[in-house]
């Protein structure tokens, strides 16, 4: 499912169904990279008040929250997703592992440690040094 829905190219983010299906992505991608809730609400910048909201938005059932902050950290978020496919694309373990691994360019801490700890500031550095080492 994961990969099919990043090959869709135009969700419509603006609309509620948009935003359902991008849940559902995201979702099947925090899955993957085996995240715990409160790792899946500090990515998506949301209160942890809202962790009992997080299985209605993986099963689809309420779109995630229209906010250019949450839009903007999913987007990253995918990006990084498709620039690790296009690394990895023989290595799914290392493609789904790398966010747990450390990395010199980030000084030794993981990606998810830097997106974790900086925010929307820290997924953006995290998807631009993926692209940067996709050669873009």
């Amino acid at each position: 499912m994961l990969s099919t829905a990043l090959h869709q190219s135009d969700v419509e983010l603006a609309s509620e169904e948009g935003r359902r299906d991008l849940a559902r992505v995201i979702g099947a991608l925090f899955d993957r990279w085996q995240l715990d809730t409160d790792l899946q609400m500090q990515l998506l910048g949301m209160s942890p008040k809202s962790r009992k909201q997080l299985p209605r938005y993986r099963a689809g059932e309420q779109p995630l929250p229209g906010s250019r902050d949450v839009l903007d950290r999913a987007g990253y978020l995918l990006g990084i997703h498709k620039g690790l496919r296009l690394l990895f694309p023989e290595d799914e373990t290392l493609r789904f592992t790398w966010v747990h691994r450390r990395n010199g360019a980030l000084d030794g801490a993981t990606p998810l440690e830097v997106m974790v700890r900086d925010g929307l500031l820290g997924i953006a550095r995290v998807a631009r040094l993926v692209d940067f080492q996709r050669g873009r």
